[in-house]
């Protein structure tokens, strides 16, 4: 074990609350400590808000402890109450297994299931939640915990007033059970989680006191919040997903790019292996000159290769360095996809007239022949990066990547996709 372990984790900023923080960090240095976190399937991939815990899985396995990541096929059919303003939609059960599979298989990119040492464990708690029975629940669960305990937990709190459903108030217990379980199944001690989820973490510490007369744990990671006030994990309103074909590795890549100068130096010890004698180095080279962007750019190499490899972060950054330069005939098909994911596409039909003026109007790029003409004579229509100023250009093999793309730009920043 390392004997620095949960210092470099503060070290890090990762710990906000721990319980009994001294017996903590002495059993993780003195021994293999066995530690979960959960994940419930609230849809068909994970995203960059799970991140935080999958990393913190990853960093404790490799300093010689064992992760279990949990599946919630079980607690994903109510859906945890914790610091969500309304009662989460229902959903069925098939939808909630096959999101619980497309979840264990993104969990096993970051935790090795196959290490010969301290293999990570993957668990589903509809193993046991999906057959227990009521009355069994309450007498073995239920009557450990009083309604005063249960209602002093802040998750609750927060929505007494606005109101909350019996099944999402007796979402700690069922928590709680997973604990137990987790413990009489693998003898896990901790519990990780987001600071969200005190509450819950605390009561399953308490059922395992109760029960088994042991001392379990529970270490929270602070609220992720971003200096400029933004919620952290969406861009353009949209979530920022761990699989490829909801997020792009270009998308992500870029994500993480654009990260605040104010937010760049803690991302770095947050989300990526380097050690924090690395990041000082960073820092320092980034107070020197920021224009460079230094942090920025280990940031995002480093998290887009965790995440989708190195060759899709090489990738991301041709596409990036193509779209600023404006020379894009370097990029492949797929890179064309990635890159112009989102921006206003025309399928080219086999009757289509290909002069460029007509084409133009087609596809609803330009709104008039006037302004298609008086665009391309004053030399604000591109074709691939290169610019176009023939009244009479007919468009081509030549004009297609990959045989199948055509890219647009009109003026400085409006791209077009044309696709044949």
């Amino acid at each position: 074990m390392s004997s620095g372990f949960f210092q470099e984790l503060k070290d890090r900023g990762l710990v906000h609350q721990a319980t009994d923080e001294t017996a903590l960090e002495k059993q993780l240095n003195e021994e293999s400590v066995k530690l979960y976190v959960g994940f419930d399937p609230t849809a068909d991939s994970l995203h960059i808000g799970h991140l935080l815990p999958i990393l913190m899985l990853r960093r404790f396995q490799q300093n010689g402890h064992v992760p279990i990541a949990l599946v919630g096929g079980g607690t994903g059919m109510i859906g945890d109450p914790s610091f969500k303003d309304q009662e989460r939609q229902l959903n069925t059960l098939d939808t909630v297994q096959n999101w619980s599979q497309s979840i264990k298989n993104q969990l096993s990119r970051f935790i090795d299931f196959y290490s010969e040492e301290n293999p990570a464990v993957i668990a589903n708690n509809y193993d046991w939640l999906g057959s227990i029975s009521l009355i069994d629940f309450l007498r073995d669960v239920g009557k450990n915990f009083t309604i005063n305990y249960m209602m002093s937990k802040e998750s609750v709190k927060r929505r007494i007033e606005t109101g909350i459903s019996y099944t999402e108030f007796a979402y700690q217990l069922l928590q709680a059970y997973d604990f137990l379980k987790l413990y009489e199944q693998h003898g896990c001690l901790l519990q990780l989680g987001g600071s969200d989820q005190w509450g819950n973490i605390t009561s399953g510490i308490e059922l395992l006191r109760r029960e088994k007369e042991v001392q379990g744990f529970g270490l929270t990671m602070p609220l992720i919040t971003k200096a400029d006030g933004t919620k952290f994990g969406k861009t353009e309103g949209n979530a920022v997903w761990l699989d490829a074909e909801k997020t792009t590795p270009y998308e992500f890549y870029q994500f993480w790019i654009n990260t605040d100068d104010r937010d760049v130096i803690k991302f770095l010890k947050y989300f990526t292996f380097l050690s924090l004698d690395e990041i000082a180095a960073i820092e320092e080279e980034f107070k020197q000159a920021p224009e460079t962007r230094a942090a920025q750019k280990a940031l995002a190499k480093e998290v887009t290769t965790l995440v989708h490899g190195a060759e899709a972060y090489e990738q991301a950054v041709r596409i990036s360095q193509a779209l600023f330069s404006g020379d894009i005939k370097g990029l492949s098909g797929e890179e064309i996809k990635q890159g112009f994911k989102g921006v206003p596409t025309y399928e080219v039909q086999a009757d289509d007239n290909l002069n460029l003026v007509e084409l133009l109007i087609t596809a609803k790029i330009e709104p008039s022949k006037r302004q298609a003409r008086e665009d391309i004579q004053n030399g604000a229509i591109y074709i691939n990066g290169d610019r176009v100023q023939d009244l009479a250009y007919e468009m081509g093999d030549a004009d297609k990547i990959d045989g199948h793309f055509t890219v647009v730009r009109r003026g400085k920043k409006k791209y077009f996709l044309l696709k044949f």
